[in-house]
C-alpha cells in the first residue's frame, strides 16, 4: 500500500470516528459566488474610470492590503462593455432568451444611428451639426436619466387610511423605474411597429427631455408635490 492510499484511509477513519464520538465538523466554507463571501471583502473595482479616481485621490493605497472579490464573468474592463446596455439587455430579455434581447437592444441602436445620420445631413448649419449626437450609447445615458424620479410615493395606512405619502427614492429604485418606464411605453405600440423602432423612437424622445417617459416621471413629482402635506407620516 503506498502513502496516498493510507493517508486516504486514515483520513476516513478519522472522519468516521468523529462523526461517532458526537464531535461536530464545521462545514466546509465555499465561495462559489459573489454573496458567499464575508462582510469584510470588498467588490473588484475593474473600470479604468474608477480606477483612476481612486488614484487621484489616494484611496488606492489604503484598499492594497484588502481582500477583493473575483469579479463576475460578465465583469470586464473592455472599453466596449457598458454596464448600463448590459442592464437593459437584461431587462428586455424574456424566458432567457439573451441573445434575442442582444440583437433587439442593437438593432434598436443602429435605427438611432440612421436617424440621427439623416438628421446630421439634413442640418442647414455646421452649429446645428455638433448639437446632433451620433453614439446610441450616450443617447441611452441621457433618455435614462432624463427618466428618473427623484422621489416615489409610499402607502402608509394611518387611522384605517391609505395615504400615498411622498419620499425620496433610492438610485438604485430610480434606474429600475426609468428602464422599466421606458420599455412600458415602447411595448404600448400598434403592432404594425416592431421593437426595435418604438425603442428607438422613445430613446430618442426621451434623450430630448420629452416623450411619454419623461411625462410620467412629471406626472409623478407632480403627485408628490399634492401629497406634501402627508409627509410627516413617513416618522410616525
Amino acid at each position: 500500500m503506498n502513502s496516498g492510499n493510507w493517508f486516504l484511509i486514515k483520513s476516513l477513519c478519522d472522519l468516521s470516528f468523529r462523526q461517532c464520538r458526537g464531535w461536530r465538523i464545521p462545514p466546509r466554507r465555499l465561495y462559489a459566488n459573489a454573496t458567499s463571501f464575508p462582510d469584510y471583502f470588498k467588490n473588484p473595482i475593474f473600470r479604468k474610470e474608477q480606477q483612476g479616481k481612486l488614484i487621484e485621490s489616494g484611496e488606492l493605497s489604503k484598499l492594497a492590503a484588502v481582500p477583493v472579490k473575483p469579479p463576475a464573468t460578465y465583469e470586464t474592463c473592455s472599453v466596449y462593455h457598458d454596464p448600463l446596455v448590459n442592464k437593459v439587455i437584461n431587462h428586455v430579455m424574456e424566458m432567457g432568451k439573451k441573445q434575442l434581447a442582444r440583437s433587439l437592444v442593437e438593432k434598436s441602436f443602429e435605427n438611432i444611428k440612421r436617424t440621427q445620420i439623416e438628421r446630421y445631413h439634413l442640418a442647414p448649419t455646421p452649429e446645428e451639426k455638433n448639437k446632433i449626437e451620433l453614439n446610441p450609447k450616450i443617447i441611452l445615458h441621457k433618455a435614462v436619466e432624463n427618466c428618473k424620479p427623484l422621489l416615489q410615493l409610499s402607502p402608509i395606512k394611518r387611522g384605517g387610511i391609505t395615504y400615498q405619502v411622498p419620499g425620496p427614492i433610492t438610485e438604485k429604485r430610480s434606474l429600475f423605474l426609468a428602464i422599466k418606464w421606458l420599455l412600458d411605453a415602447t411595448n404600448d405600440k400598434d403592432r404594425t411597429v416592431h421593437f426595435p423602432e418604438q425603442f428607438a423612437w422613445e430613446l430618442l424622445d426621451a434623450a430630448n427631455n420629452t416623450g411619454k417617459v419623461v411625462k410620467r416621471k412629471q406626472d409623478l413629482h407632480r403627485q408628490c408635490e399634492a401629497n406634501r402635506a402627508y409627509a410627516h407620516y413617513r416618522w410616525q
